[in-house]
């Protein structure tokens, strides 16, 4: 896809833009934030149907929106994953009473999700889910547990892929199901402590929960192809809005490196230039393959970019700043929490951009079997 941006774009560049300087103040917490942007009509301008409560923007729109977004130093998002994730899908395969009823909510920016996929065991290998969803009247009681859940701290709802035919394996006799987070005694959720001392992920338990049998998304069984079909929304306009977060980074990296004088090292230099130059190749790739259909490997071929680019970007975070890199805050005592700097945190949290998301290796087996047409690595 050739890319460009015209004057009606930039037109609507300025005017988030203005709104972005204009409310960096609105929200308090995450979700009021949330619904500061849903009452102004900015979650779901990339859904394939408007009249939930969303605006309609083209795909240029959006990336100007993501960009300018990402420039403003506005709140993390909360509500991605129910708009980015949750919503396409139901666009794509839910019945028209769930689009009704879990689409206004989330274009409102009051309703949260999270994505019960991943679980021990069955992480990049998502086929060996255990979890189970067991039909009981007028509905399922789902029993398992997930793991890696962002955002399951804060979320109202849950998208879970569970197994409903007893007995069947790997892709088989799965099923996607929407179920509510608020259910005291049946799920249960666990903080999982991070090496940056932050907890951005979760554990999930469900002992019993209970999924309504109308919130069950395609139909039994056919849980596989809905949950492969949301995967393929994960990238896209919102890469593009990752790599202005990373250019910010990188200038933050540059300005350590001409302070501590690290810049001087010709090795240092060449890496630095390096991560400069790659940067913009990643740029010009996500471009180009935005919003092509049938490419099947792009979105691999992004992931495999960004997770080894970022990773290397968190090791010359310390290496510029030589052994001062490895100390902590001067005022830092045994009584009190340990702090560390943006550039450690950098560093540590990095470590996991070649695994989570979909680890290295699967991202290659994909573009190895899908693009290249190799056969399939056999699995130990």
């Amino acid at each position: 896809m050739e890319f460009g941006f015209t004057p009606q774009d930039e037109a609507f560049r300025a005017e988030a833009r203005e709104w972005l300087a204009a409310h960096q103040d609105a929200g308090t917490d995450r979700r009021t934030w949330e619904r500061a942007l849903g009452k102004a009509g900015w979650i779901g301008l990339g859904w394939a149907e408007d009249g939930y409560g969303n605006r309609r923007a083209t795909l240029t729109q959006q990336v100007a929106w993501a960009e300018e977004y990402a420039r403003s130093g506005a709140p993390p998002r909360s509500g991605h994953i129910g708009e980015n994730l949750l919503a396409p899908t139901l666009l794509a395969h839910g019945s028209a009473a769930q689009k009704a009823r879990f689409l206004p909510p989330v274009a409102a920016g009051d309703e949260l999700w999270c994505q019960g996929y991943s679980e021990p065991g069955a992480g990049s290998d998502l086929a060996g889910v255990r979890t189970r969803a067991q039909r009981d009247g007028d509905g399922y009681r789902v029993t398992g547990q997930k793991i890696w859940t962002s955002l399951a701290h804060a979320a109202d709802w849950c998208f879970v892929l569970a197994r409903t035919e007893p007995g069947s394996r790997r892709h088989h006799g799965l099923s996607f199901l929407l179920l509510p987070m608020d259910q005291p005694g049946r799920v249960e959720v666990r903080p999982i402590r991070q090496l940056t001392g932050t907890s951005d992920f979760n554990e999930v338990f469900f002992d019993g929960a209970h999924a309504r049998a109308e919130h069950l998304v395609g139909a039994e069984g056919d849980g596989w192809r809905v949950a492969m079909s949301l995967l393929g929304y994960e990238r896209g306009v919102s890469t593009l809005a990752q790599q202005i977060g990373f250019a910010r980074e990188l200038e933050d990296v540059v300005r350590a490196a001409l302070a501590s004088g690290a810049a001087a090292d010709p090795v240092l230099r060449a890496r630095l230039t390096r991560q400069w130059a790659e940067l913009r190749t990643m740029r010009w790739h996500a471009l180009r393959t935005l919003g092509g259909a049938g490419d099947a490997g792009a979105p691999s071929v992004a992931k495999l970019l960004w997770g080894g680019w970022h990773q290397r970007l968190g090791e010359l975070a310390v290496a510029v700043r030589g052994a001062r890199a490895g100390v902590g805050p001067a005022d830092w005592s045994a009584s009190a929490p340990y702090e560390i700097d943006a550039a450690q945190e950098l560093f540590l949290f990095s470590r996991a951009d070649t695994v989570y998301g979909g680890s290295d290796q699967i991202q290659r087996e994909i573009i190895a079997g899908r693009v290249l047409g190799l056969p399939r690595q056999p699995r130990g």
